[in-house]
């Protein structure tokens, strides 16, 4: 279909490559592994990666042009490394686009498009990301400290990022279930900090969570089924609710749950008797 788009005229070759660069990178999603090895093959520190193709005034004066009705396409745009504090994003398409090292505290990024999007080392630190798309969206590293992300679509790879204190309730991070021709496509938060984040009424099936810390996060009426939490620290954790069906939770930290009693599916649970809980 995209190759037909070409010949027809209605996408650019560039468009063209980076939607070829995006299905490769979506690898970045599935086991550690193959994400290591596409990773490799993906140049962190060309210009494509790191340098801006417009300055921050720029950008501003075409959001000012912009509106909800007709908000501003910023797809496959190179804005890396730049200030964009507090910056109105809202319902913007950022499909594609670089924003590797960009800071955008306090930046209102409600509804807006970034699938395919490259966040590795963002500062979104108090950023408005409501209802926001975050499909195939890497995120290493990233600083979401206090964050809105409830109602989001998020099936990115946040791995080591920093989410203590976000707002992910009502967020759908489960697994893309439909796109699974490479492999699951899931959200990934391997080693991520969820400490005090709230997860409540989310759906992250199947979501990579190995050695992540989250202690007392709430997931209360989470959907936590199929999630792998090896090495997860959920101490102190608000957990009423939640649905841990088929989740593996070897040498993961279960102390101190709050509503413990209340959890969903733990008769089904993997490696239970590995994990430390508050049992003699």
């Amino acid at each position: 279909m995209v190759f037909h788009q070409i010949v027809e005229g209605n996408i650019s070759l560039r468009h063209f490559v980076l939607f070829m660069f995006s299905c490769n990178v979506q690898f970045l999603m599935y086991e550690s592994s193959a994400a290591q090895s596409v990773m490799d093959h993906v140049d962190l520190t060309s210009e494509e990666m790191t340098q801006a193709e417009m300055t921050r005034e720029e950008l501003v004066d075409a959001l000012s042009r912009a509106s909800v009705d007709m908000p501003l396409d910023l797809t496959s745009k190179r804005l890396s490394g730049l200030n964009l504090q507090n910056i109105d994003f809202r319902a913007a398409n950022l499909r594609w686009a670089r924003l590797n090292n960009a800071d955008l505290r306090g930046a209102n990024l409600r509804n807006a498009i970034l699938d395919s999007a490259w966040l590795i080392d963002a500062n979104l630190e108090g950023s408005d990301l409501r209802g926001a798309s975050l499909a195939s969206t890497q995120m290493q590293r990233a600083n979401l400290q206090n964050a809105d992300l409830s109602g989001a679509r998020i099936v990115a790879n946040l791995e080591r990022a920093d989410l203590r204190g976000a707002d992910l309730s009502n967020a759908n991070m489960s697994a893309d279930m439909k796109n699974q021709s490479m492999g699951l496509m899931r959200t990934i938060v391997r080693m991520a900090k969820l400490d005090g984040a709230d997860l409540r009424n989310s759906d992250a099936m199947r979501m990579d969570a190995e050695f992540a810390s989250m202690r007392k996060v709430m997931l209360d009426n989470a959907n936590f089924r199929g999630v792998e939490l090896t090495g997860a620290d959920l101490t102190g954790a608000s957990v009423a609710g939640l649905d841990l069906s088929g989740s593996d939770v070897s040498g993961a930290y279960l102390v101190d749950l709050v509503g413990k009693d209340g959890i969903v599916g733990l008769d089904t649970v993997k490696n239970l008797a590995e994990a430390v809980t508050d049992r003699p």
